[in-house]
């Protein structure tokens, strides 16, 4: 044949991804310094990375890792993202940033800030304060909570009814790994609590709220799988910090249920990327145009590497086109994220 025909990018839609449970601030940690020592557990992970990192964080590196995320999400089709935030020593302020710089790239953000002990109790006071500024100010969000087994009775009772008297759930760390004590939030949880992780969870155990399933990290932990089918909560997916590619996400929700379960079919890991759009209705609203053939979860789930061509938001704005964000330079996000990662790694080396 004389000639040729210009190739032509073959497309469906979808409603546009929310990530249930994401941690913004950890987008600058790849290629961050080795810890001290190899983690050899659970708790060794907690200590060595996660808890040096936040310590290290102030409101210019907080703003940069929040902007890199909120771009990489929108980058994968993902218009909404639930964050879970901590930053010991820049609390004040510290949510307003990462909301703001998530609506500068056009992403939404639920944002709370996670309250720990492990600072002291003028550490969980100041958590607890930065959570009641947000939301009196107007912001969207939950209370946050670390994790019970990081927390006195009298943090978690008062957090359990900030929430309560700000009318909105709280976003907490459940059973991640065997330390943690849950149990103590048995008589505080209601049916807008989000639970995140759910490991270790007994079937029966009695906790109200959406359980939030983040099978790639449990993997990398090494804490084992959720399970979730087994509870009677509804099930959403988070990715708990590692990027808001929901597509992959979901593809290995899957394969992670069919790992055990030879009956689990990607309807069901679709179910629970769709629980999303009730945590966060407007992202149902906006839609995604992807580089792919079928919008089925079962063409989907054996489809990897398909990239969000444009996407717009429920007013009509289109904010990604072509792969490339309209709202910002992403280029120079990505710039001054790395300046930013560049210190916070020198940080993370000064560290005792």
């Amino acid at each position: 044949m004389a000639g040729g025909a210009e190739a032509m990018t073959v497309t469906t839609t979808t409603s546009a991804m929310v990530c249930s449970h994401h941690h913004l601030y950890s987008a600058l940690a790849r290629g961050m310094p080795a810890p001290p020592h190899t983690p050899t557990g659970f708790l060794d992970i907690l200590d060595m990375v996660w808890w040096r990192l936040d310590r290290c964080l102030d409101l210019d590196i907080i703003e940069w890792s929040a902007k890199l995320g909120a771009l990489e999400a929108l980058e994968h089709g993902c218009t909404a993202i639930i964050d879970h935030h901590e930053s010991p020593n820049a609390i004040e302020g510290s949510l307003s940033v990462v909301a703001d710089a998530c609506a500068e790239v056009g992403v939404r953000v639920s944002c709370a800030y996670g309250v720990t002990d492990r600072h002291g109790p003028e550490g969980a006071a100041a958590g607890l304060a930065e959570n009641e500024r947000f939301l009196r100010e107007g912001g969207r969000g939950y209370v946050g909570i670390h994790a019970a087994f990081t927390c006195s009775d009298d943090t978690l009772a008062a957090a359990a009814q900030m929430a309560v008297d700000r009318g909105v759930g709280v976003h907490v760390h459940v059973a991640e790994g065997e330390v943690d004590d849950w149990q103590r939030l048995l008589p505080l949880s209601r049916p807008d609590w989000l639970l995140i992780h759910g490991v270790f969870l007994p079937d029966d155990h009695g906790l109200q709220g959406t359980l939030v399933h983040n099978p790639r990290s449990n993997m990398n932990n090494a804490v084992g799988y959720a399970r979730p089918t087994r509870f009677a909560n509804t099930v959403a997916l988070g990715t708990d910090g590692i990027g808001a590619d929901m597509l992959e996400e979901f593809r290995l929700a899957y394969v992670a249920a069919r790992s055990v379960d030879v009956t689990s079919t990607p309807d069901l890991a679709w179910s629970w990327l769709a629980n999303g759009w009730d945590l966060m209705p407007e992202a149902g609203d906006d839609e995604v145009t992807w580089a792919a053939a079928d919008n089925d979860p079962w063409w989907l789930a054996f489809s990897p590497g398909i990239a969000a061509v444009n996407v717009r938001l429920g007013d009509g704005d289109l904010v990604l086109d072509h792969g490339v964000a309209t709202r910002v330079d992403a280029d120079e996000i990505r710039a001054k994220a790395a300046e930013a990662a560049r210190r916070l790694f020198v940080r993370l080396d000064d560290l005792d």
